[in-house]
């Protein structure tokens, strides 16, 4: 039986300036230089670094009308594999993936490779529908899928347990018999493996949420969520009781919100697990955030700044007295920066305070401290204790008040250096922020010596980086000649960034320094207007400016900058 592979034929020409891999009049070159040499397109493309190899197979499976996919776990189908035994799929470096009626999607690594489609067409009886993937994730899927078939439950139950470890406590000790009998149980190597999983993929929060007939695990990568897998219902509860007796929690109670902390060994670290349970119509929903200080990024040079704003930030954390904030959204990135700054700062002859809500990372030498409203431990009461213990500099997480941010205020005007943080989305909204507060104008003028707004921007997958050319608009808006030009990349998507084309995260800063025209300025009660015009016409970057300057540097994609920089002003 012949698989159906009859397709009209684009040119590979065409198709390269189509997606941006060259322009038409380089297209002109490199078809005259294919005259000249008798070589083909695509090895005069390789040897000129126009392309990958990966990329030219992709290229002309488009030719041939494949598509392309990235080969991950659950795309294929257990029951399907062993139509084709697995040394003829060793031998011919395929899989089968899945089975539609009597067409039989094959995943392939070779476009070309038409007598093996029609081969596997002979042995499974079945139509061949071709898609190309990488030959080492499709060896990964062979050696795997091929494996003799298990439950689940025996998968779980051979996990390797020391992989992750629980840290002992004095309740866990208490309920020894019941976590040895739960020991024995899948749901404790489930559990095991998500977090496993989570903290290796480097993930920040492990979302657990009940639906109906089914509950399902989301890791948050990079600011984005992404579904891992979707168990039964049945083993929720299960599960939410595992993580409660980790986090020393009632696991009776399930009627009210629940907060704990979970701390684990994972390859010979310790990593801090922060637990919020929350009910819901199908159950408690349960969100735990990763915080593994190995993986922290406390170093102030590694965090993204641009040199000259980096350079103006430093000089400013040199100053005895005064007050930083640093502005932006929630999951903007502005804790660490804090902890990398008080890093910084950190010395033997300096008394560093902090007062925090709560403590995410443990650092040496400096004095934190964790808020309890319960017990009317505010911020606000903590920083006047804090004064009364000699503090050289104050970390004070967020200035949410009035109170706490007159008692700041007053610390910074004598003597002391106060680093804190504020929920606007640019840099002048510090001002503005402080005076709907009610703080006096001539106040937030003598104490505020810098606001430092941030954003968190994914970049480009090193592992699926493709450079490309971009259209005339695109550079237009980037501040360019449009006539120029000029290569950008982007990721196209790989398994190892779960096809997003994204892995990691650097930040993009926009700093203002006080001066005496912005200390005249805010006597007036001025507008964010009025603010934002005065700082750009004395020549400081815009959040969004300086997000385009790291899309030039092939850094991350114009469209991630305008996702990040779009938020409403607060």
């Amino acid at each position: 039986m012949k698989s159906p592979l009859v397709h009209r034929r684009k040119k590979i020409g065409e198709i390269l300036v189509g997606k941006g891999f060259i322009t038409a009049d380089q297209l002109t070159e490199f078809l005259r230089s294919q005259k000249e040499s008798a070589k083909p397109l695509g090895q005069l493309l390789l040897e000129e670094e126009i392309l990958s190899p990966e990329e030219l197979t992709t290229i002309i499976g488009e030719q041939l009308g494949i598509p392309h996919i990235w080969l991950r776990k659950g795309m294929i189908d257990p029951r399907i594999v062993h139509v084709l035994p697995k040394e003829t799929a060793l031998h011919f470096q395929v899989i089968p993936m899945f089975r539609v009626n009597s067409v039989l999607t094959l995943a392939t690594a070779d476009p070309h490779a038409f007598f093996v489609f029609d081969e596997v067409s002979k042995i499974t009886g079945l139509e061949v529908q071709p898609v190309l993937c990488r030959s080492d994730d499709i060896l990964d899927a062979i050696h795997e899928c091929y494996q003799k078939e298990v439950s689940i439950d025996d998968v779980l139950a051979r996990m390797d347990e020391s992989e992750i470890e629980v840290v002992s406590t004095a309740f866990e000790r208490e309920i020894s018999e019941i976590a040895e009998m739960a020991e024995e149980s899948p749901v404790v190597n489930w559990t095991n493996m998500v977090l496993l999983r989570a903290i290796r993929d480097g993930a920040s929060d492990i979302h657990i949420e009940p639906q109906a007939g089914k509950f399902q695990v989301r890791l948050r990568i990079d600011g984005v969520l992404y579904e891992l897998m979707s168990p039964k219902l049945e083993m929720h509860p299960a599960v939410v009781s595992r993580l409660k007796v980790m986090a020393n929690l009632d696991i009776a109670e399930r009627r009210i919100p629940q907060d704990g902390r979970i701390q684990v060994q994972v390859e010979g670290r310790k990593v801090d697990l922060r637990f919020s349970s929350m009910p819901g119509i199908h159950g408690e929903k349960v969100v735990l955030r990763i915080l593994d200080k190995s993986k922290a990024m406390l170093d102030i040079n590694l965090l993204g700044f641009d040199p000259e704003v980096l350079e103006l930030f430093k000089s400013l954390l040199k100053k005895p007295h005064g007050l930083i904030v640093v502005c932006g959204p929630t999951g903007s990135g502005k804790t660490t920066t804090l902890y990398s700054a008080m890093t910084l700062l950190n010395a033997p002859d300096k008394n560093l305070v902090t007062i925090e809500d709560p403590v995410e990372y443990q650092l040496d030498r400096i004095n934190q401290n964790q808020v309890k409203p319960s017990i009317g431990l505010s911020f606000a009461k903590f920083l006047k204790h804090a004064l009364r213990q000699d503090p050289d500099i104050i970390m004070v997480g967020e200035i949410r008040d009035r109170e706490t941010a007159e008692i700041a205020i007053q610390a910074s005007l004598t003597g002391h250096l106060v680093l804190s943080t504020l929920h606007t989305n640019d840099s002048p909204s510090a001002i503005t922020r402080l005076l709907e507060m009610g703080i006096e104008p001539y106040l937030i003028s003598s104490s505020l010596l810098a606001s430092l707004a941030q954003r968190l921007v994914r970049t480009i997958c090193p592992e699926c980086k493709t450079d490309y050319f971009p259209p005339k608009e695109v550079l237009q808006e980037l501040g360019c000649d449009g006539d120029k030009q000029i290569r950008l990349s982007r990721g196209k998507g790989c398994s190892d960034c779960y096809d997003s084309g994204f892995k990691g995260r650097t930040g993009i800063y926009e700093l203002f320094e006080m001066d005496p025209g912005l200390q005249s300025l805010i006597l007036t009660n001025p507008t964010i207007d009025t603010l934002q015009e005065y700082l750009r016409k004395n020549g400081q970057g815009t959040l969004n400016s300086l997000g385009y300057k790291k899309v030039l540097e092939r850094i991350t994609i114009i469209e991630e900058v305008k996702r990040v920089t779009s938020v409403q002003r607060a």
